[in-house]
Protein backbone atom coordinates (compact mmCIF):
# COMPACT_ATOMS: atom_id res chain seq x y z
CA UNK A 1 0.00 0.00 0.00
CA UNK A 2 1.23 3.13 -0.50
CA UNK A 3 1.01 6.42 2.23
CA UNK A 4 -0.38 8.86 1.92
CA UNK A 5 1.62 12.32 2.33
CA UNK A 6 -0.11 15.03 4.68
CA UNK A 7 -1.10 17.69 3.13
CA UNK A 8 -1.34 21.00 4.75
CA UNK A 9 -4.65 22.87 4.82
CA UNK A 10 -4.36 26.65 4.64
CA UNK A 11 -6.16 28.72 7.72
CA UNK A 12 -7.56 31.47 6.95
CA UNK A 13 -7.56 34.64 8.88
CA UNK A 14 -11.20 33.62 10.76
CA UNK A 15 -10.34 30.91 11.59
CA UNK A 16 -7.23 31.15 13.49
CA UNK A 17 -8.76 34.14 15.23
CA UNK A 18 -11.49 31.58 16.74
CA UNK A 19 -8.00 29.19 17.42
CA UNK A 20 -6.65 32.13 19.53
CA UNK A 21 -10.01 33.44 21.01
CA UNK A 22 -10.17 29.51 22.12
CA UNK A 23 -7.03 29.32 23.30
CA UNK A 24 -7.36 32.80 25.34
CA UNK A 25 -10.86 31.40 26.55
CA UNK A 26 -8.95 28.06 27.79
CA UNK A 27 -6.04 30.21 29.35
CA UNK A 28 -8.46 32.63 31.18
CA UNK A 29 -10.02 30.05 32.62
CA UNK A 30 -6.84 28.07 33.62
CA UNK A 31 -6.29 31.36 35.54
CA UNK A 32 -9.35 31.96 37.05
CA UNK A 33 -9.29 28.18 38.68
CA UNK A 34 -6.26 28.40 39.56
CA UNK A 35 -7.19 31.82 41.56
CA UNK A 36 -9.95 29.99 43.19
CA UNK A 37 -8.01 27.55 44.48
CA UNK A 38 -5.54 29.85 46.34
CA UNK A 39 -8.78 31.81 47.52
CA UNK A 40 -10.54 28.66 48.59
CA UNK A 41 -7.36 26.88 50.28
CA UNK A 42 -7.28 26.02 54.09
CA UNK A 43 -4.34 28.53 54.85
CA UNK A 44 -6.95 31.02 52.97
CA UNK A 45 -9.24 30.13 54.73
CA UNK A 46 -7.30 30.40 58.00
CA UNK A 47 -5.86 34.12 57.45
CA UNK A 48 -9.49 35.10 56.74
CA UNK A 49 -10.78 33.49 60.13
CA UNK A 50 -7.81 34.98 62.03
CA UNK A 51 -9.10 38.46 60.20
CA UNK A 52 -12.24 38.42 61.10
CA UNK A 53 -11.57 37.57 64.46
CA UNK A 54 -8.99 40.87 65.35
CA UNK A 55 -11.56 43.08 63.10
CA UNK A 56 -14.50 41.95 65.36
CA UNK A 57 -12.46 42.33 68.63
CA UNK A 58 -13.11 45.85 69.09
CA UNK A 59 -16.80 45.84 68.29
CA UNK A 60 -17.15 43.25 71.30
CA UNK A 61 -15.31 45.07 73.34
CA UNK A 62 -17.44 48.34 72.43
CA UNK A 63 -20.53 46.30 73.21
CA UNK A 64 -19.25 44.80 76.48
CA UNK A 65 -18.39 48.49 77.84
CA UNK A 66 -21.58 49.41 77.02
CA UNK A 67 -23.14 47.55 79.64
CA UNK A 68 -20.61 48.50 82.09
CA UNK A 69 -21.04 50.79 85.28
CA UNK A 70 -18.92 54.17 84.48
CA UNK A 71 -16.53 53.68 87.44
CA UNK A 72 -15.53 50.01 86.06
CA UNK A 73 -15.45 52.03 82.41
CA UNK A 74 -13.20 54.53 83.85
CA UNK A 75 -10.92 52.36 85.96
CA UNK A 76 -10.32 49.27 84.04
CA UNK A 77 -10.17 47.75 80.49
CA UNK A 78 -13.54 45.87 78.84
CA UNK A 79 -11.59 42.52 79.27
CA UNK A 80 -11.96 42.76 82.57
CA UNK A 81 -15.89 42.26 82.44
CA UNK A 82 -14.62 37.93 82.32
CA UNK A 83 -13.20 37.91 86.06
CA UNK A 84 -14.99 41.12 87.08
CA UNK A 85 -18.69 41.18 85.75
CA UNK A 86 -20.98 43.85 86.04
CA UNK A 87 -23.93 44.57 84.14
CA UNK A 88 -26.28 47.77 83.93
CA UNK A 89 -28.73 49.32 81.86
CA UNK A 90 -28.09 52.91 83.17
CA UNK A 91 -25.98 53.90 79.98
CA UNK A 92 -28.78 53.13 77.14
CA UNK A 93 -30.88 55.04 79.46
CA UNK A 94 -29.15 57.93 80.07
CA UNK A 95 -27.84 58.19 76.11
CA UNK A 96 -31.78 57.25 74.65
CA UNK A 97 -34.03 59.11 77.65
CA UNK A 98 -31.89 61.95 79.06
CA UNK A 99 -31.90 65.45 78.04
CA UNK A 100 -30.18 67.97 79.32
CA UNK A 101 -26.84 70.21 79.19
CA UNK A 102 -24.31 67.42 80.07
CA UNK A 103 -26.59 64.15 78.74
CA UNK A 104 -27.23 63.31 75.55
CA UNK A 105 -30.69 62.15 73.96
CA UNK A 106 -29.90 60.78 71.03
CA UNK A 107 -33.38 59.73 70.03
CA UNK A 108 -33.92 63.62 67.76
CA UNK A 109 -30.54 62.78 66.43
CA UNK A 110 -31.10 59.18 65.41
CA UNK A 111 -33.75 60.30 63.73
CA UNK A 112 -31.97 63.44 61.75
CA UNK A 113 -29.54 60.50 60.97
CA UNK A 114 -32.20 58.61 59.25
CA UNK A 115 -33.49 61.68 57.35
CA UNK A 116 -30.52 62.56 56.42
CA UNK A 117 -28.92 59.54 55.01
CA UNK A 118 -31.56 58.07 53.38
CA UNK A 119 -31.82 60.72 50.77
CA UNK A 120 -28.26 61.50 50.76
CA UNK A 121 -27.78 58.20 49.27
CA UNK A 122 -30.95 57.67 47.23
CA UNK A 123 -30.22 61.39 45.37
CA UNK A 124 -26.53 60.69 43.80
CA UNK A 125 -27.43 57.07 43.07
CA UNK A 126 -30.72 58.10 40.76
CA UNK A 127 -28.56 60.92 39.03
CA UNK A 128 -25.49 58.67 38.93
CA UNK A 129 -27.45 55.78 37.23
CA UNK A 130 -28.94 57.93 34.56
CA UNK A 131 -25.65 60.29 33.78
CA UNK A 132 -23.60 56.58 33.69
CA UNK A 133 -26.21 55.39 31.10
CA UNK A 134 -25.87 58.77 28.97
CA UNK A 135 -21.90 58.93 29.07
CA UNK A 136 -21.86 55.07 28.43
CA UNK A 137 -24.14 54.62 25.70
CA UNK A 138 -25.78 57.75 24.31
CA UNK A 139 -22.79 59.22 21.63
CA UNK A 140 -22.29 62.91 21.82
CA UNK A 141 -19.42 65.37 21.64
CA UNK A 142 -17.21 65.72 24.42
CA UNK A 143 -18.73 62.64 26.63
CA UNK A 144 -14.80 61.21 26.99
CA UNK A 145 -13.29 64.37 28.08
CA UNK A 146 -16.84 64.84 30.26
CA UNK A 147 -16.22 61.75 31.58
CA UNK A 148 -12.71 62.18 32.71
CA UNK A 149 -13.55 65.24 34.43
CA UNK A 150 -15.60 63.55 36.23
CA UNK A 151 -13.43 61.33 37.48
CA UNK A 152 -10.93 64.28 37.87
CA UNK A 153 -13.16 65.54 40.20
CA UNK A 154 -12.42 62.74 42.79
CA UNK A 155 -9.12 63.94 43.45
CA UNK A 156 -10.24 67.44 44.68
CA UNK A 157 -10.72 67.41 48.52
CA UNK A 158 -13.97 68.13 49.50
CA UNK A 159 -13.36 71.24 52.05
CA UNK A 160 -11.60 73.41 49.34
CA UNK A 161 -15.89 73.33 48.26
CA UNK A 162 -17.12 73.92 51.57
CA UNK A 163 -16.95 77.24 52.36
CA UNK A 164 -17.94 78.46 48.69
CA UNK A 165 -21.12 76.00 48.78
CA UNK A 166 -21.50 77.24 52.11
CA UNK A 167 -22.12 80.92 50.76
CA UNK A 168 -24.34 80.18 47.41
CA UNK A 169 -26.74 78.24 50.33
CA UNK A 170 -26.97 80.93 52.70
CA UNK A 171 -26.69 84.22 50.66
CA UNK A 172 -28.27 82.95 47.31
CA UNK A 173 -30.55 79.87 48.26
CA UNK A 174 -31.36 80.42 51.65
CA UNK A 175 -31.51 77.29 52.91
CA UNK A 176 -28.62 76.91 55.15
CA UNK A 177 -29.27 75.09 58.28
CA UNK A 178 -31.85 72.75 56.37
CA UNK A 179 -32.42 69.09 55.45
CA UNK A 180 -31.60 70.21 51.78
CA UNK A 181 -28.97 71.83 51.72
CA UNK A 182 -27.10 68.66 53.45
CA UNK A 183 -29.31 66.55 51.11
CA UNK A 184 -27.64 68.65 48.23
CA UNK A 185 -24.20 68.57 49.88
CA UNK A 186 -24.21 64.97 50.20
CA UNK A 187 -25.07 64.26 46.87
CA UNK A 188 -22.79 66.89 45.10
CA UNK A 189 -19.76 65.16 46.90
CA UNK A 190 -21.04 61.71 46.07
CA UNK A 191 -21.57 61.75 42.38
CA UNK A 192 -18.11 61.63 40.91
CA UNK A 193 -17.58 57.95 42.46
CA UNK A 194 -20.82 57.07 42.26
CA UNK A 195 -21.06 57.85 38.44
CA UNK A 196 -17.74 56.48 38.02
CA UNK A 197 -18.28 52.92 39.47
CA UNK A 198 -21.87 52.70 37.92
CA UNK A 199 -20.05 53.86 34.05
CA UNK A 200 -18.03 50.75 34.63
CA UNK A 201 -20.50 48.89 35.05
CA UNK A 202 -22.83 50.33 32.47
CA UNK A 203 -20.34 50.09 29.96
CA UNK A 204 -19.82 46.65 30.46
CA UNK A 205 -23.32 45.09 29.32
CA UNK A 206 -23.72 43.76 26.44
CA UNK A 207 -24.49 46.21 23.78
CA UNK A 208 -26.04 43.23 21.41
CA UNK A 209 -28.73 43.57 24.15
CA UNK A 210 -29.40 47.43 23.06
CA UNK A 211 -29.57 46.84 19.85
CA UNK A 212 -31.90 44.08 19.87
CA UNK A 213 -34.29 46.40 22.12
CA UNK A 214 -33.82 49.51 19.45
CA UNK A 215 -34.79 47.34 16.49
CA UNK A 216 -37.86 46.14 18.46
CA UNK A 217 -38.44 50.18 18.76
CA UNK A 218 -37.40 50.81 22.26
CA UNK A 219 -36.15 54.40 22.86
CA UNK A 220 -33.54 55.36 25.95
CA UNK A 221 -35.90 55.94 28.25
CA UNK A 222 -37.59 52.35 27.55
CA UNK A 223 -33.88 51.07 27.58
CA UNK A 224 -33.14 52.42 30.65
CA UNK A 225 -35.54 51.65 33.17
CA UNK A 226 -36.60 47.96 31.02
CA UNK A 227 -32.89 47.05 30.70
CA UNK A 228 -30.47 49.54 32.69
CA UNK A 229 -31.71 49.05 35.95
CA UNK A 230 -32.85 45.46 36.44
CA UNK A 231 -29.21 44.83 35.17
CA UNK A 232 -27.28 46.70 37.37
CA UNK A 233 -28.97 46.20 40.71
CA UNK A 234 -26.02 44.46 42.25
CA UNK A 235 -24.00 47.20 41.20
CA UNK A 236 -26.47 49.69 42.80
CA UNK A 237 -26.55 47.72 45.91
CA UNK A 238 -23.31 47.97 46.41
CA UNK A 239 -22.68 51.65 46.04
CA UNK A 240 -25.84 52.08 47.98
CA UNK A 241 -24.28 50.41 50.78
CA UNK A 242 -21.22 52.32 50.43
CA UNK A 243 -23.23 55.96 50.17
CA UNK A 244 -25.47 55.15 52.90
CA UNK A 245 -22.29 54.36 55.33
CA UNK A 246 -20.62 57.29 54.19
CA UNK A 247 -23.23 59.85 54.98
CA UNK A 248 -24.43 57.87 58.03
CA UNK A 249 -20.72 58.18 59.46
CA UNK A 250 -20.12 61.41 58.01
CA UNK A 251 -19.60 64.58 60.64
CA UNK A 252 -17.80 67.24 58.89
CA UNK A 253 -20.66 67.88 56.11
CA UNK A 254 -23.54 67.43 58.48
CA UNK A 255 -21.23 70.19 60.91
CA UNK A 256 -21.36 73.06 58.25
CA UNK A 257 -24.41 72.33 56.58
CA UNK A 258 -27.20 71.84 59.57
CA UNK A 259 -26.00 74.84 61.45
CA UNK A 260 -25.39 72.84 64.67
CA UNK A 261 -29.17 73.10 65.11
CA UNK A 262 -30.78 70.44 66.92
CA UNK A 263 -33.58 70.10 63.92
CA UNK A 264 -31.07 69.19 61.81
CA UNK A 265 -27.86 67.62 63.38
CA UNK A 266 -26.86 64.31 62.83
CA UNK A 267 -26.10 61.51 65.61
CA UNK A 268 -22.32 62.14 64.61
CA UNK A 269 -22.37 65.44 65.83
CA UNK A 270 -24.31 64.93 69.00
CA UNK A 271 -21.45 61.85 69.78
CA UNK A 272 -18.52 64.21 69.30
CA UNK A 273 -20.61 66.88 71.89
CA UNK A 274 -21.62 64.40 74.30
CA UNK A 275 -18.15 63.87 75.92
CA UNK A 276 -18.73 67.03 77.65
CA UNK A 277 -15.62 69.37 79.53
CA UNK A 278 -12.30 67.01 80.19
CA UNK A 279 -14.28 63.79 79.16
CA UNK A 280 -16.75 63.89 82.28
CA UNK A 281 -19.10 61.77 80.33
CA UNK A 282 -16.67 59.13 78.64
CA UNK A 283 -18.65 56.44 79.91
CA UNK A 284 -22.05 57.22 78.06
CA UNK A 285 -19.44 56.92 74.34
CA UNK A 286 -19.92 52.80 74.45
CA UNK A 287 -23.52 53.11 74.30
CA UNK A 288 -24.06 55.58 72.04
CA UNK A 289 -21.47 54.47 69.34
CA UNK A 290 -23.25 50.67 69.61
CA UNK A 291 -26.60 52.54 68.93
CA UNK A 292 -24.91 54.25 65.92
CA UNK A 293 -23.76 51.15 64.23
CA UNK A 294 -27.10 49.17 64.32
CA UNK A 295 -28.69 51.16 61.26
CA UNK A 296 -25.20 50.50 59.16
CA UNK A 297 -25.22 46.66 60.35
CA UNK A 298 -28.97 46.41 59.42
CA UNK A 299 -28.15 47.77 55.96
CA UNK A 300 -25.10 46.03 55.28
CA UNK A 301 -26.17 42.16 56.63
CA UNK A 302 -29.96 43.05 54.34
CA UNK A 303 -28.07 43.88 51.36
CA UNK A 304 -25.52 41.44 51.88
CA UNK A 305 -26.17 39.10 48.96
CA UNK A 306 -26.05 42.02 46.45
CA UNK A 307 -23.25 43.10 47.62
CA UNK A 308 -21.09 40.18 47.20
CA UNK A 309 -22.67 40.04 43.85
CA UNK A 310 -21.85 43.67 42.82
CA UNK A 311 -18.71 43.27 44.16
CA UNK A 312 -18.24 40.06 41.71
CA UNK A 313 -19.84 41.58 38.60
CA UNK A 314 -17.51 42.27 35.80
CA UNK A 315 -14.56 40.09 37.58
CA UNK A 316 -15.45 37.34 34.42
CA UNK A 317 -17.07 37.32 31.35
CA UNK A 318 -19.26 35.11 29.52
Amino acid sequence: MSSVAPVDLPIDDENKKNTDAFQEAIAGTTKVRRVKQRLTSRWATVAAIVIAVVWTIPTFGLFVSSFRPAVDIRTSGWWTFFTNPTFTLENYEEVLFASGASSANLSSYFMNSLVIAIPGALFPIALGCMAAYALAWIPFRGAGWLFVFIFALQIVPLQMALIPLLQIFSQVLGISGTFPAVWIAHTIFGLPLVIFLLHNFISAIPGDILEAAKVDGANHTQIFFRIILPLSVPAIASIAIFQFLWVWNDLLVALVFSGGTVDVAPLTQRLAEMVGNFGRNQHLLPASAFISIIVPLIVFFSLQRYFVRGLLAGATKG
